[in-house]
Protein backbone atom coordinates (compact mmCIF):
# COMPACT_ATOMS: atom_id res chain seq x y z
CA UNK A 1 0.00 0.00 0.00
CA UNK A 2 2.68 2.70 0.94
CA UNK A 3 4.89 1.28 -2.04
CA UNK A 4 1.74 2.01 -4.54
CA UNK A 5 1.19 5.95 -2.74
CA UNK A 6 4.76 6.56 -3.32
CA UNK A 7 4.76 5.07 -6.87
CA UNK A 8 1.93 7.22 -8.07
CA UNK A 9 2.82 8.81 -11.22
CA UNK A 10 6.15 7.04 -11.12
CA UNK A 11 6.82 4.87 -14.40
CA UNK A 12 7.31 1.10 -14.49
CA UNK A 13 11.29 1.92 -14.91
CA UNK A 14 11.56 4.13 -12.45
CA UNK A 15 9.66 2.27 -9.69
CA UNK A 16 11.84 -1.25 -10.47
CA UNK A 17 14.77 0.60 -10.33
CA UNK A 18 13.26 2.66 -7.09
CA UNK A 19 11.81 -0.55 -5.09
CA UNK A 20 13.80 -3.76 -6.82
CA UNK A 21 17.78 -3.21 -8.10
CA UNK A 22 18.44 -0.31 -5.86
CA UNK A 23 17.76 -2.20 -2.20
CA UNK A 24 18.82 -5.12 -3.98
CA UNK A 25 22.02 -3.63 -4.97
CA UNK A 26 22.75 -2.21 -1.39
CA UNK A 27 22.12 -5.44 0.20
CA UNK A 28 24.37 -7.19 -2.00
CA UNK A 29 27.32 -4.90 -1.16
CA UNK A 30 25.87 -4.60 2.73
CA UNK A 31 26.46 -8.61 2.75
CA UNK A 32 29.52 -8.96 0.59
CA UNK A 33 31.71 -6.38 2.64
CA UNK A 34 30.05 -7.03 6.27
CA UNK A 35 29.95 -10.82 5.67
CA UNK A 36 33.72 -11.40 3.69
CA UNK A 37 35.01 -9.63 6.64
CA UNK A 38 33.41 -12.11 9.35
CA UNK A 39 34.52 -15.21 7.54
CA UNK A 40 37.88 -13.45 7.14
CA UNK A 41 37.86 -13.42 11.15
CA UNK A 42 37.06 -16.45 11.91
CA UNK A 43 39.56 -18.27 8.89
CA UNK A 44 41.98 -15.96 10.21
CA UNK A 45 41.41 -16.33 14.15
CA UNK A 46 40.64 -12.61 14.79
CA UNK A 47 38.35 -11.05 17.13
CA UNK A 48 36.08 -13.10 19.68
CA UNK A 49 33.98 -13.93 16.42
CA UNK A 50 37.57 -15.33 15.34
CA UNK A 51 38.20 -17.17 18.82
CA UNK A 52 35.30 -18.99 18.95
CA UNK A 53 33.50 -19.28 15.78
CA UNK A 54 29.70 -18.30 15.52
CA UNK A 55 28.36 -19.26 18.75
CA UNK A 56 25.77 -16.47 19.38
CA UNK A 57 24.20 -15.48 16.06
CA UNK A 58 22.39 -12.42 17.25
CA UNK A 59 25.55 -11.44 18.74
CA UNK A 60 27.45 -12.21 16.06
CA UNK A 61 27.89 -8.36 14.07
CA UNK A 62 28.84 -6.99 17.05
CA UNK A 63 31.32 -9.73 17.68
CA UNK A 64 32.81 -9.32 14.11
CA UNK A 65 32.65 -4.88 14.90
CA UNK A 66 34.50 -5.56 18.18
CA UNK A 67 37.93 -6.55 16.17
CA UNK A 68 37.72 -3.43 13.72
CA UNK A 69 38.38 -0.30 13.72
CA UNK A 70 35.77 2.36 15.59
CA UNK A 71 33.99 -0.40 16.11
CA UNK A 72 31.64 0.76 18.74
CA UNK A 73 30.89 3.78 16.24
CA UNK A 74 30.13 0.73 13.99
CA UNK A 75 27.88 -1.20 16.74
CA UNK A 76 26.13 2.14 17.40
CA UNK A 77 25.38 2.90 13.56
CA UNK A 78 24.08 -1.42 13.21
CA UNK A 79 21.69 -0.34 16.30
CA UNK A 80 20.43 2.96 15.02
CA UNK A 81 19.67 0.73 11.48
CA UNK A 82 18.09 -2.12 13.35
CA UNK A 83 15.77 0.63 14.89
CA UNK A 84 14.74 2.35 11.79
CA UNK A 85 14.29 -0.77 10.12
CA UNK A 86 11.56 -1.81 12.93
CA UNK A 87 10.05 1.27 13.49
CA UNK A 88 8.99 2.06 9.54
CA UNK A 89 8.37 -1.66 9.34
CA UNK A 90 5.89 -1.45 12.62
CA UNK A 91 4.53 2.18 10.73
CA UNK A 92 4.02 0.61 8.00
CA UNK A 93 1.60 -2.29 9.53
CA UNK A 94 -0.03 0.09 11.29
CA UNK A 95 -1.05 2.32 7.75
CA UNK A 96 -2.15 -1.09 6.31
CA UNK A 97 -4.25 -2.24 9.00
CA UNK A 98 -5.96 1.55 9.97
CA UNK A 99 -6.53 1.81 5.93
CA UNK A 100 -8.66 -1.65 6.36
CA UNK A 101 -10.54 -0.94 9.65
CA UNK A 102 -11.52 2.39 7.62
CA UNK A 103 -12.63 1.00 4.83
CA UNK A 104 -9.92 1.84 2.54
CA UNK A 105 -9.68 5.37 3.17
CA UNK A 106 -6.31 6.62 3.55
CA UNK A 107 -7.46 9.89 5.86
CA UNK A 108 -8.43 7.87 8.82
CA UNK A 109 -8.84 9.23 12.52
CA UNK A 110 -4.63 9.53 13.84
CA UNK A 111 -5.88 8.18 17.23
CA UNK A 112 -7.27 5.21 15.01
CA UNK A 113 -3.46 4.67 13.65
CA UNK A 114 -2.11 5.29 17.49
CA UNK A 115 -4.10 2.74 18.65
CA UNK A 116 -3.04 -0.05 15.66
CA UNK A 117 0.52 1.04 16.44
CA UNK A 118 0.02 0.48 20.02
CA UNK A 119 -2.27 -2.25 19.57
CA UNK A 120 0.80 -4.37 17.35
CA UNK A 121 3.16 -3.45 20.34
CA UNK A 122 1.30 -5.14 22.90
CA UNK A 123 1.05 -7.82 20.96
CA UNK A 124 4.73 -8.60 19.93
CA UNK A 125 5.72 -7.70 24.04
CA UNK A 126 3.24 -10.54 25.11
CA UNK A 127 4.26 -12.89 22.88
CA UNK A 128 7.60 -12.71 24.23
CA UNK A 129 6.80 -12.38 27.82
CA UNK A 130 5.00 -15.36 27.77
CA UNK A 131 6.41 -17.55 24.86
CA UNK A 132 10.19 -16.33 24.72
CA UNK A 133 12.27 -17.85 21.89
CA UNK A 134 9.59 -20.98 21.32
CA UNK A 135 7.13 -18.06 20.37
CA UNK A 136 9.60 -16.24 17.96
CA UNK A 137 10.50 -20.10 16.88
CA UNK A 138 6.73 -21.20 16.30
CA UNK A 139 6.45 -17.25 14.49
CA UNK A 140 9.17 -18.43 12.33
CA UNK A 141 7.98 -21.43 11.10
CA UNK A 142 4.82 -19.88 10.47
CA UNK A 143 6.22 -17.42 8.58
CA UNK A 144 8.05 -20.26 6.73
CA UNK A 145 5.17 -22.50 6.28
CA UNK A 146 3.08 -19.76 4.39
CA UNK A 147 5.69 -18.59 1.95
CA UNK A 148 5.06 -21.54 -0.55
CA UNK A 149 1.02 -20.90 -0.81
CA UNK A 150 2.20 -16.74 -1.28
CA UNK A 151 4.87 -17.39 -3.66
CA UNK A 152 3.20 -19.28 -5.61
CA UNK A 153 0.08 -16.41 -5.78
CA UNK A 154 3.06 -14.00 -6.61
CA UNK A 155 4.11 -16.10 -9.23
CA UNK A 156 0.76 -15.73 -10.96
CA UNK A 157 0.53 -12.43 -9.69
CA UNK A 158 3.99 -11.87 -12.10
CA UNK A 159 2.27 -13.49 -15.11
CA UNK A 160 -0.87 -11.37 -14.71
CA UNK A 161 1.41 -8.08 -14.81
CA UNK A 162 3.34 -9.12 -18.01
CA UNK A 163 0.46 -9.98 -19.96
CA UNK A 164 -1.29 -6.75 -19.09
CA UNK A 165 1.84 -4.70 -19.50
CA UNK A 166 2.13 -6.65 -23.41
CA UNK A 167 -1.44 -4.98 -24.02
CA UNK A 168 -0.21 -1.57 -23.35
CA UNK A 169 1.53 0.60 -25.86
CA UNK A 170 4.34 1.99 -25.24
Amino acid sequence: MFIARVSKGRTVREFITAVLIVPTTVTIIWMSVFGGLAIDQVINQVGTLGANGLRDVPLAMFEMFDALPMGTMLSIIAVILVLVFFITSSDSGSLVIDSITAGGKVDAPVIQRVFWAFMEGAIAVALLWIGGNEAIAALQAGAISSALPFTVILLMMCVSLLMGMKTEKY
